[in-house]
């Protein structure tokens, strides 16, 4: 789904040039995310995934529901909501606890101090 270039200005200033997930300065190749997901329809070809022109929500491609993200926020993100990308997040320390050797030793000598923080996006802070 296209935006015009005008469009895609106005959410890249709607932060100030800054993610609206974790805050950092955009670079090119930005990401405009919808912050309501647009589910896009998939075909799989010769097993590659190709998005259709066609999404179950299409009603949620405004820009009102844009937010500007780095690359590696929106594809965290995905099609999930806020609150499902949030808690998604949260449970990346348990996730590692669980099945990472390096984090688990990078704790043990005291190179890693956790926290029960709640996970704020940076829009949230504004």
């Amino acid at each position: 789904m296209k935006i015009s270039k005008q469009e895609r200005q106005i959410v890249f200033e709607k932060y100030n040039g800054k993610c609206a997930y974790c805050g950092c300065e955009l670079k090119k190749g930005w990401h405009v995310d919808h912050i309501e997901p647009v589910v896009r329809d998939l075909k799989i070809v010769n097993g590659k995934v190709t998005s259709l022109p066609t999404c179950e929500k299409p009603q949620n491609h405004t820009l009102g529901n844009f937010n500007p993200s780095c690359a590696s926020c929106n594809i965290l993100k995905s099609s999930e909501s806020i609150e499902q990308l949030r808690r998604k997040i949260a449970q990346f320390v348990n996730s590692l606890n669980q099945y990472s050797t390096q984090y688990k030793f990078a704790k043990k000598y005291g190179l890693i101090n956790e926290t029960e923080i709640e996970v704020k996006f940076y829009f949230e802070t504004l």
